[in-house]
């Protein structure tokens, strides 16, 4: 009897690890997190909305100081690995994110950690940010790119969705986060979609999407919706 074992994988040789990676844009550069260069900078941007921590496994922070400390921390740290998101129009770090899970081995890497100041979000500058972390990430030999986020967090499952990640399902009782149960919604991209995907983020990103005003003609998650396989059955705008 055979036994079908699915689809033959030729071992993976030498993925980069994403440590020291600076990532550029046309509005954002990612680059390594070092506490005494973007600690302040980004405590000022975070520090108007104690609600980006609310589904967060940290924070908020009592003070400038004690976030310092965190960054300090995790600066250099090989897993996570946090990028802060500078914003090339003003200079201001306004945001952080971070590869993490990082298996070269079977060519996995998650994005997590992410937050956005409230001067960031929504914005053309804030996508392109996570359009550069996928982007290395399949260029880089990768097979799969996964997001994660409390089930209850809305707000990151219609962001997982309309950048292009599929639903896979939700693990109960997955996690306790500050003294909370927490059901993890799961998403992902592979390398099989990530070319579709890669024309849906390039014609999003173009500036002829854009009015003078700086309103999309189009809507990402329209284009993103040709490709990603399985789509979020708790949202229904998108």
């Amino acid at each position: 009897m055979v036994v079908d074992l699915g689809v033959a994988v030729a071992p993976l040789q030498d993925l980069a690890h994403p440590a020291g990676a600076v990532l550029r844009g046309d509005g954002v550069w990612l680059e390594p997190l070092q506490a005494d260069l973007h600690a302040a900078d980004l405590y000022r941007a975070f520090s108007v909305d104690d609600s980006l921590w609310d589904y967060m496994g940290y924070g908020p922070f009592g003070g400038a100081a004690a976030y310092h400390r965190w960054a300090k921390d995790h600066e250099a740290l090989r897993d996570p690995v946090f990028l802060v998101i500078r914003d090339l129009a003003s200079g201001h770090c306004t945001g952080i994110a971070a590869f993490l899970r990082i298996d070269q081995t079977h060519g996995v890497i998650e994005v997590g950690h992410i937050c956005m100041a409230p001067a960031l979000q929504k914005t053309r500058a804030a996508t392109e940010a996570m359009f550069l972390m996928m982007d290395w990430t399949f260029a880089a030999g990768y097979r799969r790119y996964e997001w994660k986020c409390n089930a209850r967090n809305l707000p990151s499952r219609r962001a997982a969705q309309r950048l292009g990640f599929s639903y896979e399902g939700t693990f109960r009782q997955h996690m306790v986060v500050k003294g909370h149960n927490r059901d993890t919604a799961w998403f992902s991209v592979i390398d099989s979609e990530w070319p579709g995907l890669r024309e849906a983020y390039a014609a999003w990103l173009s500036p002829g999407n854009f009015s003078p005003e700086g309103r999309q003609r189009e809507r990402l998650s329209d284009l993103t919706r040709l490709v990603r396989a399985g789509s979020d059955p708790a949202l229904q705008s998108l």
